[in-house]
């Protein structure tokens, strides 16, 4: 049998593992639906930024590469404030009631 520390222990490692899971998901929701307005705001820009400064070859390149930082960018800015705001509203209520 385990003993009541064990576990408690393993009952906050299953909670944690659960709330950085929830992050998780909320970040893909969160760059699912971000991303493309970032994108088609910023594209031209970047663009004809890539154009003057390194030619036309790479300005299509660093289009599509845009796109994937966009949606890098979003992820893992959902990520980390999603993930602390559940990580400090989980361990409020678990101070609250242990």
């Amino acid at each position: 049998m385990l003993s009541s520390k064990k576990h408690a222990e393993a009952g906050k490692s299953i909670f944690m593992s659960s709330m950085i899971g929830l992050a998780n998901v909320l970040a893909v929701i969160a760059t699912f639906f971000g991303t493309a307005p970032l994108y088609t705001a910023t594209q031209d820009w970047v663009y004809d930024f890539a154009l003057s400064h390194y030619g036309q070859g790479s300005a299509d390149f660093m289009k599509l590469i845009w796109g994937v930082l966009c949606a890098a960018l979003i992820f893992f800015s959902a990520r980390a404030s999603i993930s602390t705001a559940l990580i400090f509203g989980a361990l409020a209520v678990m101070i609250r009631f242990f």
